[in-house]
């Protein structure tokens, strides 16, 4: 770019020319001792944090976790597609899934094609919901659905409409829930183990736990 800036302009670019990325690691570079497997994150409310990203999947209504899985990436754009995998190696007596819920932090036009191949209909949102939207805008009219849509096309009306937004509406009370219950009642806050794998083998007692205290709650009495 700077040598084509100074072919145009005849002139040659202020400050000092970019290196090259250098491979493997610099003598500066610092890795945690504790886990190497963890990975420095943003956390919410800011600042960040040697963690891992703790994903659950959990079924409307019920509240029961079905899926989990611990990652090292921040980003939770590539968790849609394991978490359809794992949905659809379920038993069968479990039912079938027909809507996948999630907020916009899992939201990518891949995302959308993913859902739609695996037979799930996916609402997505595709970005920030405001906490209390106007009565106007919650009753409005949804508009005529678009011709020959894209699926991200299809997904942004629904989403729009009365059905999509009573199911949307589902996500913020089923995960939020079991996540605040499991940090806040189970005193869950962090991990005990070290590395990946006994990171997950540790969610999954954690969220094991939380479905046996759920079907106890769900058991009539």
């Amino acid at each position: 770019m700077r040598k084509a800036k100074t072919a145009a302009t005849g002139k040659k670019p202020s400050g000092k020319a970019p290196k090259p990325p250098t491979e493997g690691p610099l003598p500066s570079d610092q890795i945690n001792l504790t886990d190497e497997d963890s990975r420095i994150m943003p956390v919410a409310g800011g600042g960040f944090e040697q963690c891992y990203n703790a994903q659950a999947a959990v079924a409307a209504g019920s509240m029961l976790v079905v899926v989990v899985d611990v990652t090292q990436t921040p980003n939770d754009k590539q968790e849609i597609e394991p978490t359809l995998e794992k949905l659809d190696s379920l038993p069968e007596e479990l039912g079938e899934v027909e809507n996948l819920l999630a907020d916009t932090g899992y939201f990518s036009a891949a995302n959308v094609e993913a859902c739609e191949q695996a037979g799930v209909a996916p609402l997505i949102a595709m970005g920030r919901q405001p906490h209390h939207p106007p009565l106007a805008e919650r009753f409005e009219t949804a508009p005529p659905a678009p011709e020959n849509a894209t699926p991200v096309e299809a997904m942004a009306h629904r989403l729009k409409t009365p059905e999509g937004r009573n199911l949307y509406a589902l996500r913020k009370q089923t995960p939020e829930p079991v996540f605040g219950i499991i940090k806040s009642v189970l005193g869950f806050r962090q991990f005990s183990m070290r590395g990946l794998e006994k990171a997950r083998g540790e969610w999954s007692l954690v969220t094991m736990a939380w479905n046996m205290k759920r079907m106890f709650a769900l058991v009539p009495a």
